[in-house]
């Protein structure tokens, strides 16, 4: 799904796409694991298969994700519950997505998601279920 610059973000955050999210899908690089979330969050509405493979860790990357799978999964919403620094170059965020697939009933995702910075950029490294 393509999402114009001047649209809101899907991230929830109040800003323009163009100003959030997108400037990180175009290449910027986000300064908080928290900013890192919220991007990841609006690939998978935008359907960024590529965005999400170049920022999740090398070591815990899937070789593929299946982003186009039928029934098509609708993202409803983000709500970050907490970020937090753990180390110099180590957070967590956690999170809730909202989101159905096909005509179904809504379910939330609840996770805990750890992150890692390398070379100045974050990573999402992987996630623990709540």
């Amino acid at each position: 799904m393509a999402i114009d610059d001047s649209e809101a973000c899907p991230c929830g955050s109040g800003i323009r796409y163009g100003g959030c999210c997108g400037r990180l899908h175009d290449g910027f690089t986000a300064d908080t694991a928290e900013a890192l979330m919220r991007s990841r969050y609006s690939a998978y509405v935008c359907g960024r298969e590529d965005y999400l493979r170049e920022t999740w860790h090398p070591r815990t990357r899937p070789e593929r994700l299946d982003l186009d799978a039928k029934p098509a999964t609708k993202w409803l919403g983000l709500s970050i519950r907490e970020h937090r620094q753990t180390g110099e170059d180590a957070a967590i965020v956690e999170f809730v997505a909202r989101y159905k697939v096909g005509g179904g009933t809504a379910v939330r995702l609840h996770e805990v998601s750890r992150f890692l910075r390398e070379g100045g950029r974050w990573f999402y490294v992987d996630g623990e279920m709540r």
